[in-house]
């Protein structure tokens, strides 16, 4: 009979630290998560002792006037967002929900957005929750409490941390606290909707509008579905309600020559949009697996053509392109080795999204690294985390 894994519920930094310090002593791997809405993500692992975020919890600093957050990493998401909400701001990279992907509960938190990167369909117009992490506190693996960034946006002439923490899903350390720079909140928004293009029209549809001066804010594609629907290219804009009215008119006449046009106002385009940023079109079946695809915009469609020749599934393309989440069956390599195919002849990468804990072991989740960047990626777990307890196997089997 198997013991039940040690959770820990540190309430401060100092409580963080101990807890290290003692797996340090006793050599015990610690497994790492927030609100465990995400434990989907990655390869499956084990550890005997897991450290929860969550009851670091609370605002540090939030100065509207500078437009910038600090949080302790267990803070709730939506408790963020609604003191943001309350003096008109946001965090301007739109971060995912995954708990409809990975049917969770719990509430996600703000350690781990910036833990994994998360971010949504605004990413293509203001960047990665990583451009926008500007400060961070962690506990390394020698137990020392880190700091690094501020409060202000400057210029790095050595090794930015702050940058190179975020998304290394809790291998490198435990994230105790986050600032991010923030964003006026749009007043209004509108989704154009452009009918019945295919991928590669979208697709240059997509570019004509990002290209614009008319700032859209948002672009994806939906092709035409299994079961019959239309294909339809959305093309967000926002901000206040004149200039998005003004821009709307514009944008139309700019892309008329792509087919005929309808609009979602307010309400429908903010629903459509949440829906997408959380993979809305692919979550059923449940038992499906999801890919994340991201390559270069204009190599996409081919992309997802040479794939889908050996390989049936639905997809749709986000960031104007840029991202495609694909779901296919849970058989054999789930796509595994015809998309790293595909990939290597075009240029990306792919990350094995959801699938069941056997897959997810027996496979490559992340894209699989040169033994150059293997050597590299070794170095500096071993700099931060020198017994390698945090998080071992989530990102690569033996690292």
């Amino acid at each position: 009979m198997t013991s039940r894994p040690t959770l820990h519920r540190p309430r401060s930094e100092s409580d963080v630290a101990e807890i290290v310090m003692d797996a340090r002593a006793a050599k015990t791997p610690l497994a790492i998560e927030g609100g465990g809405t995400r434990a989907g993500l990655g390869r499956p692992m084990q550890a005997p002792v897991t450290i929860s975020t969550s009851q670091l919890s609370g605002i540090t600093l939030y100065e509207p006037a500078e437009m910038v957050i600090s949080a302790r990493a267990g803070t709730p998401v939506s408790e963020i967002e609604r003191a943001l909400g309350e003096q008109g701001q946001m965090l301007p990279f739109e971060p995912m929900d995954h708990r409809a992907l990975y049917g969770s509960a719990g509430d996600p938190t703000i350690g781990a957005v910036a833990a994994c990167n998360i971010s949504g369909p605004r990413r293509i117009a203001s960047g990665a929750a990583r451009d926008h992490l500007i400060g961070l506190r962690f506990v390394n693996g020698r137990a020392e409490a880190v700091k690094s960034g501020g409060r202000v946006m400057k210029n790095v002439t050595g090794l930015d941390l702050v940058k190179l923490v975020c998304g290394s899903h809790g291998t490198l350390g435990v994230i105790t606290e986050v600032t991010f720079k923030l964003l006026p909140k749009p007043r209004r928004t509108a989704t154009l909707v452009i009918e019945g293009l295919d991928d590669e029209r979208a697709v240059a549809c997509m570019s004509a509008a990002l290209g614009s001066q008319f700032e859209v804010s948002a672009a994806a594609h939906l092709p035409q579905g299994a079961s019959g629907e239309s294909a339809r290219t959305y093309l967000r804009i926002e901000h206040f309600p004149d200039s998005v009215a003004y821009r709307m008119e514009a944008l139309e006449k700019l892309l008329a020559a792509f087919g005929p046009m309808t609009r979602l106002d307010h309400e429908p385009s903010l629903n459509f949009w949440r829906d997408l940023r959380d993979v809305g079109p692919l979550v059923r079946p449940s038992e499906s697996v999801v890919w994340r695809i991201s390559v270069a915009p204009t190599r996409a469609p081919h992309l997802m053509r040479v794939i889908r020749e050996t390989v049936q599934g639905e997809c749709f393309y986000d960031w104007g392109g840029g991202l495609v989440w694909f779901a296919t069956a849970a058989n054999g390599d789930c796509g595994a080795g015809a998309i790293r195919r595909a990939l290597g002849a075009t240029g990306g990468h792919a990350t094995l999204t959801r699938a069941p804990d056997a897959l997810r072991a027996a496979l490559d989740v992340f894209e699989p690294l040169t033994p150059a960047l293997m050597k590299l990626t070794r170095g500096v777990k071993a700099s931060f985390d020198p017994q390698g307890l945090f998080n071992p196997g989530r990102m690569y089997a033996d690292l």
